[in-house]
């Protein structure tokens, strides 16, 4: 099988679905928790990569002092043509190692369930049209390099996910996220869980679909 090196930045925030829906398509996932001292290669062990979410910033890297070597890593795969899904963080860790940035959010936290529009005719992993999705950020990344390309926006983020090169994507939503895992982090931040998660578990069927659909693709983009 195809090897996907996944970076997961805190013991909530893991592969959740990829975990399943990647082996599905042929692709094995090898976990590192550098939050528990697992080292970051300079460049991807596997075949492709994945940069999870987290509660710290992109730039926190005092917070997470792993993150300069998470930069360093995702530009690695970029300069080599490396299949990359970077999610929430990972998104914004791509965007700022691509030579983006990434800000406080201006218009307030997206949380919950919410949607996007997919603006992309032509591109590997995303179909142009409404996508549901999982919201879990507070950051937002709020401008690209020139050779980057927008594929999806909200009605309070224009950036939601973008492609750098041809196969590295960053997305701001949740695809892999449980409904558990929306539990966990509302709990995580003091917050009542059942209004976050109750839509979510009514739309888990809709949200399933179209993020299985996405690992699918992208798990193409590996194996070819």
């Amino acid at each position: 099988m195809a090897r996907v090196h996944v970076v997961q930045h805190t013991a909530t925030e893991g592969l959740g679905h990829l975990f399943d829906w990647l082996p599905e398509v042929g692709v094995d996932v090898h976990p590192t928790h550098p939050y528990l001292g697992n080292r970051v290669p300079p460049s991807v062990e596997g075949d492709a990569l994945i940069v999870l979410g987290g509660p710290m910033g992109a730039y926190d890297d005092e917070v997470a002092p792993w993150l300069p070597s998470v930069r360093q890593l995702v530009a690695s795969a970029i300069d080599d043509g490396v299949p990359t899904l970077g999610i929430c963080l990972g998104a914004q860790l791509l965007a700022v190692a691509a030579g983006g940035t990434v800000e406080r959010g201006a218009a307030g936290p997206e949380i919950g369930l919410g949607g996007v529009t997919v603006t992309a005719t032509d591109d590997l992993l995303l179909t142009a049209g409404e996508l549901p999705v999982i919201q879990w950020h507070y950051d937002a990344v709020t401008s690209l390099p020139a050779d980057a390309a927008v594929l999806a926006s909200s009605g309070a983020y224009p950036i939601q996910a973008f492609r750098v090169g041809e196969v590295a994507w960053g997305l701001q939503f949740h695809i892999e996220a449980t409904a558990e895992m929306v539990h966990a982090w509302a709990v995580e931040e003091n917050m009542d869980p059942a209004p976050i998660v109750e839509p979510i578990t009514f739309a888990n069927d809709r949200l399933v679909a179209a993020g299985r659909e996405i690992a699918r693709r992208f798990g193409e983009t590996i194996t070819g």
